[in-house]
């Protein structure tokens, strides 16, 4: 349960892992608005934890209303997280229980204000940081989890453990099948190993980065990214406590929650901690509920030093969306009607694209193609004042309007 927490109001269930990014994201954004939470299934009991799963089960077939995000044809249910409320609330997508959580009452009015910023520019940059990272963050910290520290994770029985109250004796199974299931999946998450690579040959075949025939390898491209990621938020983070000011926003949960899904992963902590203390000792005083007290008015803003994360979602983030955009569109047209993990699977709906100067192939993603017509919505609806003081930090311009 979260400190400080208002005691008569029953806790919020949180269902999901200390494994993912968007639940740790979800739970920075429920610690920060002081919101009493379990984390399901790992804090038990078994009964508990079995209604909490059979709720999620029920919100996937269709048995148990969803009370936000609204859903689209494009959007998909995930694993994880979701959150469920002591009074039927059924949540899911980290994105939209941070814009929920914002306009709720029953949130201190500060933490809850902090989180989208009423002035519109600035609330665009919280949105595009909070999507980028959520979009190209999870390729980076699932490459550093599993290609990275592929010796020394010990993931698979981090997940045994939460998922014992629930499952018991048999949670130990996920302790091999979680790691192969993950390491199988890193090309559909943009991770791809150089053919014919023997650097993880002492490992088991089934914990070895694979390549994939036809697709570029592309564990360099994330390495880059990822070193120029920290390289962005490094010299912000150490000069004030959150990327846009005295408050927590959006984006802070976002980039916390990426970044804290290695914290116990030692050769991708390593790498962090070496690279960017500063950013590591942020993620640590997060990690330990740390958020400080809400400041008062005119705390948040842009200033010239994001230009730097601007610029790098501005070089990686939006080319991605938009290719990925290009590809749904080509696929729709030649009547494809399978996308997301089942086409990978299948072999359906790819496209070549290129970022940094590098190729990559990849599959359409409907989640993705959600997400950068939401951006381009929210660009053309800003006033052409506000849309210029985000062009004074980055090109966003040549991405987000048609040519």
């Amino acid at each position: 349960m979260s400190a400080g927490a208002p005691a008569t109001r029953r806790p919020w269930l949180l269902w999901g892992s200390e494994l993912s990014p968007f639940a740790l994201k979800v739970e920075a954004l429920l610690r920060h608005g002081g919101v009493p939470y379990l984390w399901m299934p790992a804090s038990g009991p078994f009964l508990t934890a079995f209604r909490a799963e059979s709720r999620r089960r029920a919100l996937i077939a269709g048995r148990a209303a969803l009370t936000w995000p609204r859903m689209t044809s494009l959007d998909e249910f995930p694993q994880v997280p979701y959150l469920f409320g002591p009074d039927g609330e059924n949540l899911y997508d980290s994105s939209a229980i941070g814009d929920w959580l914002s306009r709720q009452p029953w949130i201190a009015p500060a933490a809850a204000a902090s989180l989208l910023p009423a002035d519109a520019a600035l609330r665009f940059a919280v949105r595009l940081v909070d999507e980028a990272l959520d979009e190209v963050g999870l390729y980076l910290v699932h490459h550093n989890r599993w290609v990275v520290a592929a010796r020394d994770n010990d993931a698979g029985a981090r997940l045994a453990r939460e998922f014992r109250p629930l499952l018991g004796p048999t949670a130990r199974a996920l302790e091999a099948r979680f790691p192969a299931r993950q390491v199988r999946r890193l090309p559909y998450l943009f991770s791809v190993a150089p053919e014919g690579a023997r650097d993880w040959d002492d490992l088991p075949a089934r914990l070895r980065p694979p390549s994939r025939p036809g697709f570029p390898p592309t564990h360099a491209l994330l390495e880059r990214a990822f070193a120029e990621l920290l390289a962005a938020v490094e010299p912000v983070l150490a000069r004030r406590p959150f990327l846009f000011g005295r408050e927590f926003t959006l984006a802070d949960a976002s980039l916390y929650g990426q970044l804290c899904m290695n914290r116990k992963d030692p050769g991708a902590w390593a790498l962090v901690a070496q690279s960017a203390p500063a950013t590591a000792a942020w993620v640590d005083r997060l990690l330990q509920g740390d958020f400080g007290a809400p400041a008062i008015g005119g705390s948040l803003a842009l200033a010239d030093d994001v230009e730097p994360l601007l610029d790098w979602i501005a070089r990686i983030f939006t080319p991605l969306m938009r290719q990925n955009h290009e590809a749904w569109e080509r696929s729709r047209a030649s009547g494809e009607t399978l996308f997301n993990e089942a086409a990978f699977d299948a072999g359906r709906a790819l496209y070549h694209g290129s970022l940094l100067g590098q190729p990559f192939r990849s599959v359409v993603k409907t989640f993705q193609v959600r997400v950068w017509q939401d951006l381009r919505r929210d660009w053309a609806a800003l006033a052409a004042d506000e849309r210029g003081r985000l062009e004074h930090l980055t090109p966003l311009r040549r991405e987000l309007e048609p040519e």
